[in-house]
């Protein structure tokens, strides 16, 4: 894997993890944490479409690698929804 490709897989999860923050709802970080929610997204939507038998709907191809884009976000609302139920808002008094 060269670098552009780590570059371009990083930028696809981004995108990935911010359409899926917001869908949800919930953002809790900025840049590092959309790339972080994409990442953990495909792994997530991916099972979750193993687990259900069903296909990869659109993924990009980088390198030798394959990003299932649609999952990633599925797998990334699902995942937001779950840390936004968890954990709790702060309510500041003054």
């Amino acid at each position: 894997m060269t670098i552009v490709e780590l570059l371009l897989l990083l930028l696809i999860a981004g995108l990935c993890g911010t359409m899926s923050q917001m869908l949800s709802g919930y953002s809790h970080g900025g840049c590092l944490v959309a790339i972080v929610l994409g990442f953990v997204g495909t792994l997530l939507g991916s099972y979750l479409a193993r687990l259900t038998g069903l296909p990869d709907l659109f993924t990009i191809d980088v390198g030798a690698r394959t990003f299932p884009v649609v999952w990633s976000i599925v797998g990334g609302v699902v995942f937001s929804v779950i840390l936004g139920l968890v954990t709790r808002r702060r309510t500041i008094v003054d």
